[in-house]
């Protein structure tokens, strides 16, 4: 859990006790340094010195089994078997030493490891030493398993000098430096005494001499830079003696030497060289280490004296810490208590509630329903300020969102009217020019005009909804379901793509008829948007138990599984409309419609890779029994005739079906009475044959009487008889109810539709003569 999670007094406490262990670290942090430095001298005592002891006897050990085995003898001479002995003495008294407590205690976990690194690595010696004399070592391996030995103790000398005073640590690494050079030159010095005591030197044993002598030359040279002045001064003198220009032109000698050449420097001249000069070096670093262990001793008092002044000033420092911030606190958080309970009572119960009010256009009188915080000039009372000043930003922000949304609302309901009454104006004339004209072109033309205005009536309907609005198309008594899915065919662009299934005999009430035209035609153009081209989308349509299901299948690419639950939340639960959220206008407009009328629209993937709409009409929406009189009282209300038009000739150009077929028994659907369809005289239109006029067409009772020719009767006058739709395809005949719905006429027509509709009775009588002129003609040209 996180630190800010806590309380005041807790912070305050863990910010005590972080102090006081701070105060303990850096005690401990000035003492360990103290203790470290004093625990040195108890290293160097116990195991440093021990060690160098017996690196010493280890590197003489060494040269003489190399001289040994370069003069060929067998077995450990007297010489040999003394310095074994002095070795044995020198390891155990390193691990008595070493293992003490004293030692043990002083030491650090990487100090005590290499410690126990090294005597365990020492006590191979007799391993060594048995190949050694059973003649299974050579030169090269003896030295090589001598070189392990002493490596281990080096490793051992480089923890200790991990000090924590630099300058000491530093003059520790340096002296580390020159007693691994003086051991370079004790391996060059071993690996000449073998090879002169054989009789000259092998190529691979003549170039690691030389590389020998090389690498300690070089180490000396760079360590004696960092060297103190004291330690510098011996490390001069002993350069500049006399074994060690001697020791340097033997070394030249040597190694001027080539293959096969008899050496030039005798064993005599050789050991009398190198043993003066290492054993000044080796006295040289055993000075030097005493004097850098005599420096520290100084160092750790002085850091011991630095502990007990800091450290009692930072404990009284420390308890005054602690007086002090519990006071302060204690103050601080009853100011802090005062200030969130006023902070709450006005953002639980005063702000919210304003807010509501600002949102609903109310006036709200803000210095008395959200009042000033007052908590006094200090940081607290700042605090309150800054409150102050956020709740009052918060207020005005709310105030012009409110006003902002409500404006822009506004805006789009004008928008939407003006336009929504232009569109029905362009209507109307395009409705009077589809009237009057005869030219089967230009009327064509005038179909693709309407169809446009009606697709521009849906946007601006789209509009209407988005404002929160209800459009202005509705119907006062229930229309059949298939001329309703005609209605929202009309208003689709690529109408033709579509195929209408039969739908059955139902009717949807009127209230509901403009919304759900409205919503199957968003749902109809997005399933035609998003699928190919050459592909067709099914409508059909059945009863069910909870209602009327219409499906709306494509065969398009399909939705991804994300994507059709994110769309269908996104219907189910409609966000509020934000102007940054015009990607998908058609799902919130669809959302919006079906929440209006509880009509729940699912989207799921379609088994032939499309996506499938199920858009379920509840009950109370849909009528089961299409009868002449409704259930309701009222009658059966039928699309404008632009819409069914261009709707029937769509499904007749899509191949669909027109008719409005029963529904199957068995299926969750009752029995409906079939409607028997009763010829009734009607004007006659003017002859428009690529527009169908007719809006809905039931289903005949027996299929020949469509393919019945009519025969065609004169009056008394000799004019012909006229038929109503004698001259129509029997799938666009109109078969309504026999009587006239002269209240609809009077509700539904306006002044131009009537005008029209006489202009066309005129036009009509007129071409009915002139036919008739032309028959009598001919029957008087027959007779003479």
């Amino acid at each position: 859990m996180r630190l800010r999670n806590f309380g005041v007094r807790t912070k305050v406490t863990a910010l005590l006790v972080s102090l006081v262990a701070l105060w303990a670290f850096a005690a401990w942090v000035t003492l360990r340094e103290g203790v470290n430095l004093l625990g040195a001298t108890t290293v160097d005592s116990g195991a440093v010195q021990p060690s160098e002891r017996l690196l010493a006897e280890l590197q003489r050990e060494r040269r003489l089994t190399l001289v040994s085995l370069g003069t060929g003898e067998r077995g450990p001479d007297k010489l040999m078997r003394d310095q074994r002995a002095r070795t044995d003495a020198a390891h155990k008294e390193l691990v008595e030493s070493a293992t003490s407590a004293t030692v043990q205690f002083a030491a650090d976990a990487p100090l005590a490891r290499r410690i126990d690194e090294a005597l365990k690595t020492a006590e191979g010696i007799d391993a060594v030493r048995k190949g050694i004399d059973g003649g299974r070592s050579d030169r090269s391996r003896a030295a090589d398993s001598y070189n392990q030995l002493i490596d281990s103790l080096y490793r051992m000398f480089d923890s200790v000098a991990a000090l924590d005073d630099k300058e000491i640590a530093k003059d520790a690494r340096t002296m580390l430096t020159i007693s691994r050079a003086s051991e370079s030159l004790a391996r060059a010095d071993a690996l000449a005494a073998g090879a002169l005591a054989k009789g000259g030197f092998t190529p691979s044993e003549h170039t690691e001499f030389v590389q020998l002598t090389g690498f300690y030359h070089i180490s000396l040279d760079q360590a004696a830079v960092q060297l103190p002045p004291e330690d510098a001064a011996a490390y001069n003198a002993w350069v500049k003696s006399r074994a060690v220009s001697q020791l340097r032109t033997l070394e030249q000698r040597i190694a001027q030497e080539s293959d096969g050449m008899a050496p030039t420097v005798t064993s005599t001249e050789w050991r009398t060289a190198t043993e003066s000069a290492r054993g000044a070096l080796e006295k040289f670093i055993a000075d030097g280490g005493d004097r850098l262990v005599d420096r520290a001793v100084p160092g750790a008092v002085g850091v011991i004296l630095r502990l007990v002044l800091a450290g009692g000033l930072g404990l009284i420092a420390v308890v005054a810490s602690i007086v002090l911030s519990i006071t302060t606190t204690r103050q601080l958080l009853s100011q802090l208590q005062k200030l969130r309970d006023a902070a709450h009572e006005l953002s639980d119960d005063r702000l919210p509630g304003v807010v509501e009010r600002i949102g609903r256009g109310e006036d709200v009188d803000l210095a008395k329903e959200v009042p000033a915080l007052d908590f006094g000039d200090d940081e607290i009372g700042q605090v309150g300020q800054a409150f102050n000043t956020v709740q009052h930003t918060a207020i005005s922000v709310a105030a012009e969102q409110a006003e902002l949304r409500r404006s822009i609302r506004d805006i789009l309901l004008s928008l939407a009217r003006r336009t929504q009454g232009l569109v029905h104006r362009q209507l109307t004339v395009l409705d009077v020019m589809e009237r009057r004209e005869t030219d089967p072109e230009e009327l064509k033309e005038l179909f693709r005009l309407d169809h446009l205005a009606i697709r521009m009536r849906r946007n601006a309907e789209n509009l209407i909804v988005l404002s929160g609005s209800a459009p202005a198309r509705t119907w006062r008594r229930s229309v059949p379901m298939v001329d309703v899915v005609r209605g929202a065919l009309a208003e689709v662009e690529d109408y033709t793509r579509v195929t209408l299934m039969p739908m059955g005999d139902v009717v949807l009430v009127g209230r509901a008829v403009g919304d759900v035209i409205h919503l199957l035609a968003e749902l109809i153009e997005n399933a035609v948007s998003f699928s190919p081209p050459y592909t067709n989308v099914q409508v059909s349509g059945q009863l069910v138990a909870n209602g009327y299901v219409i499906e709306i299948e494509d065969r398009g690419l399909g939705m991804k599984p994300e994507d059709l639950e994110a769309a269908n939340e996104r219907i189910a639960d409609p966000p509020e409309f934000r102007i940054t959220g015009t990607a998908r206008l058609g799902l919130y407009v669809v959302s919006q419609l079906a929440k209006r009328h509880e009509i729940q629209v699912v989207l799921k993937a379609s088994p032939y890779g499309g996506t499938t709409v199920v858009v379920l009409l509840p009950q109370e929406l849909v009528q089961l029994d299409p009868t002449p009189e409704p259930q309701d009282g009222g009658r059966r209300e039928r699309l404008p005739r632009r819409t069914t038009a261009v709707a029937a000739a769509a499904t007749g150009a899509a191949g669909g079906m027109a008719t409005g077929a029963r529904p199957v028994t068995g299926e969750n659907v009752r029995t409906l009475k079939p409607a028997r369809p009763t010829p009734v005289p009607a004007p006659s239109p003017i002859p428009q044959p690529s527009r169908p006029i007719t809006a809905v067409e039931t289903q005949p009772e027996t299929p020949a009487e469509p393919e019945q020719k009519p025969v065609t009767e004169f009056t008394s006058n000799g004019l012909p008889l006229r038929v109503p739709q004698a001259n129509l395809a029997p799938a666009l005949r109109d078969d309504t109810p026999t009587q006239p719905d002269f209240e609809e006429d009077d509700d539904e027509r306006s002044p131009e539709e009537i005008r029209a509709m006489m202009g066309s009775l005129q036009s009509g009588t007129r071409l009915g003569r002139t036919e008739a002129a032309k028959m009598l003609d001919e029957q008087s040209g027959d007779e003479a």
